[in-house]
């Protein structure tokens, strides 16, 4: 698995060409907002991003909140806020937060709005850049925060091509930047993690093994989501645990018996791993399996590192 994602060749030109216009974009910039996935707050930050844009001012938004566990939510919040940036929940779908987004980008700028207001400078925008990785959700939080649909919207990674700005009602110019992912994963749990959440496309590593990861991931976080949402039995988890001592070989079972569950069965009764591999991976995404966090303050902060 390691070997796979250490030779993933998926840092195009288009990428690296958009770095350097982030950093030439930034000279323009009062205040710099990172969107992470509330799922996976470290594996989510560009390490690339955060040292072009470490001498601005600048705010966290962890979208997807509604996906992620809540405590894990209120406990990131609580790190990067004792870290000295200002974190802020969001669900871009629903709107939860975005305002909250608005009045910090005003309260982080006060100080200089009102030196502006004693030089005559009265109505100057406030510059804002979006930035993020893949699939975090930018254009959604950006229709959300601008209140329409000026930024294009798909449910692939790397939608958005073009830099845009967009203008809101109260002075403050939005910079909307493409996802920029950096080119070598230098820890295999983030590759693993942008790759759960769909950041690293599906067609590039091997979507049963992914899958695999995933189940086993939550069968040791979360196991009662699995079985509830496959209606998995005690005693079946029981008994599989008993006939198999092989860790792997009892995932394997389950991510089987979730097959037989979901009628995934091709001829000869065997089960048809991507199908059940597309149930897996969906379930989580779309948040069937529940509120889940694949990384806590706790463990990710001390034993994370790129």
């Amino acid at each position: 698995m390691a070997e796979n994602i250490n030779n993933i060749n998926w840092y195009p030109g288009h990428m690296a060409k958009t770095k350097r216009q982030i950093i030439e974009d930034l000279k323009l910039i009062d205040v710099v907002i990172e969107l992470l996935d509330a799922r996976i707050p470290m594996s989510s930050q560009n390490p690339d991003l955060q040292q072009i844009a470490k001498d601005k001012k600048k705010i966290i938004v962890l979208n997807k909140c509604d996906l992620a566990d809540e405590l894990q939510n209120k406990k990131w919040a609580t790190y990067f806020e004792k870290n000295g940036i200002k974190a802020i929940l969001t669900d871009a779908n629903s709107g939860f937060g975005i305002n909250e987004v608005t009045r910090q980008i005003e309260n982080i700028m006060k100080d200089e709005i009102s030196k502006n207001a004693e030089k005559g400078r009265v109505g100057k925008s406030i510059r804002v850049m979006i930035l993020g990785i893949p699939n975090v959700g930018k254009s959604s939080f950006i229709n959300r925060i601008s209140k329409k649909t000026s930024a294009g919207v798909g449910n692939k990674p790397g939608f958005t091509k073009q830099k845009q700005w967009i203008r809101l009602s109260n002075n403050i110019e939005l910079l909307d930047t493409p996802g920029v992912l950096w080119p070598k994963f230098e820890n295999e749990k983030v590759a693993l993690n942008l790759s759960f959440v769909g950041t690293i496309k599906d067609d590039i590593l091997e979507k049963t093994e992914i899958a695999f990861y995933l189940l086993k991931f939550l069968l040791e976080n979360y196991k009662e989501n699995v079985t509830e949402r496959y209606k998995i039995s005690n005693e079946e988890f029981e008994n599989i645990v008993e006939n198999n001592q092989n860790p792997n070989e009892q995932i394997m079972d389950i991510f089987n018996l979730i097959g037989k569950r979901r009628g995934a069965i091709v001829s000869g009764g065997n089960v048809d791993e991507e199908k059940v591999a597309n149930v897996v991976l969906d379930d989580f995404r779309t948040g069937k399996l529940g509120k889940i966090s694949l990384e806590k303050v706790t463990v990710t902060t001390q034993n994370l590192n790129r």
